[in-house]
């Protein structure tokens, strides 16, 4: 069951994570929940790549067949340097939006547009 908990942990945060978005009407929490579902696909990449009793890929004096990948680790430095400029520019547009609308309450948007 212990072998378990890393895609329960995953199942839970992508759950979270949509139930943020899907559910709240406000901006910045949508956008948090976005940062959740982005961690969750962080962590499954992870838990794939793990191997027991694995060395980090940069001894290069080791034996090949207790090397990590080095792939998922890669991709996944890449999501979260990607994630914090895309979080970044939503938080930028939900305080111009804040500025232009006075709220970031989705609904309230809708309505003062129309």
């Amino acid at each position: 069951m212990l072998w378990n908990l890393p895609y329960i942990v995953v199942v839970l945060l992508a759950i979270i994570g949509l139930a943020t978005i899907l559910l709240k009407r406000n901006l910045i929490k949508i956008f948090l929940g976005v940062s959740i579902l982005t961690s969750a696909v962080n962590l499954f990449i992870i838990v794939l790549g793990y191997r027991e009793n694995s060395i980090a890929p940069i001894y290069t004096y080791a034996p090949s067949l207790n090397m990590a990948l080095p792939t998922p680790q890669a991709l996944c430095l890449t999501s979260i340097v990607i994630g914090v400029a895309t979080s970044a520019l939503m938080l930028s547009f939900a305080v111009i939006i804040h500025r232009y609308y006075g709220t970031v309450n989705v609904d309230e948007i809708r309505e003062l547009k129309e």
